[in-house]
């Protein structure tokens, strides 16, 4: 595995796009997510870009998060992306768009012969896979073993520390996305919470020791806490967000499943 700590390619442009001044025009319903999704285009002094656009009213309503806040964790996720040098998250902000406030992300042109590459459904028969964790073991429609498996690579590792800072409860596989050699996380409207709620594919380095230069990427994060979290989020759930870095930093480990909530979210892709 190459060293987590690596830089990513900081060009990319879902990571320097200006979402900032210009006029946001809806292009069209992203159909396949749960809450109402555009793609949608802002036209600035500088060009066209490309965004994902998610307004507040049109968020399902859950039992274990406030309603109405599910955008500003987006925006919460970033800044911790931001904070502690993962730049996971493409540029997001809030806005108050076509159809009133929410959050707006930088579109990412997926490379899609690269997605198996980080996360695949396998034939059980077929691992060991070198290079590769079991992640979980299960029946396909046709009552054949399949595993699902994601990569032991640089930028997931660091992904997966990024999680468990802000307690993210929903990594699916398909919201892991590689473009133009980087890796990008996706749909953090369910992070934050003050119970534990890790819910991930990215298990592979349960128990295992945590470098240096991640340790210190999570203690720039809680030592230089963005103050945008205060805005975004309340005051126990930025408690809770310092208690899970305090705990990583004493133990210095990845942590295993614990409790008896579900550890792999479903569908996993």
């Amino acid at each position: 595995m190459t060293d987590a700590a690596q830089i990513p390619d900081e060009a990319h442009p879902a990571l320097t796009a200006a979402l900032t001044d210009g006029e946001l025009q809806i292009a069209g319903r992203l159909t396949d997510a749960s809450n109402a999704t555009y793609l949608a285009v802002l036209s600035t002094a500088l060009g066209l870009i490309e965004c994902v656009y998610k307004p507040i009213r049109g968020e399902r309503p859950l039992w274990d998060f406030p309603t109405g806040t599910l955008g500003l964790r987006e925006v919460a996720a970033y800044e911790v992306s931001c904070a502690g040098g993962f730049d996971v998250v493409p540029v997001t902000v809030l806005v108050d768009g076509p159809l009133g406030p929410g959050s707006l992300q930088a579109w990412v042109d997926v490379d899609a012969q690269q997605t198996d590459r980080l996360v695949d459904l396998i034939p059980t028969e077929d691992l060991p896979r070198e290079g590769w964790f079991d992640v979980v073991d299960g029946l396909d429609a046709r009552d054949r073993s399949v595993s699902v498996v994601h990569a032991d690579c640089a930028p997931l590792r660091r992904m997966a520390i990024f999680d468990l800072l802000v307690n993210n409860a929903d990594r699916k596989g398909g919201h892991i996305l590689p473009s133009s050699g980087h890796v990008f996380g996706v749909d953090h409207g369910v992070t934050f919470h003050t119970d534990f709620k890790l819910r991930t594919l990215l298990w592979g380095w349960a128990g295992s020791e945590l470098t240096e230069a991640e340790l210190a990427g999570v203690r720039a994060v809680r030592d230089q806490t963005p103050d945008r979290l205060f805005e975004l989020l309340a005051e126990p759930e930025i408690e809770a967000f310092w208690e899970r870095a305090d705990r990583l930093l004493a133990r210095g480990r990845f942590p295993r499943p614990r409790g008896h909530r579900p550890a792999i979210p479903w569908p996993p892709f």
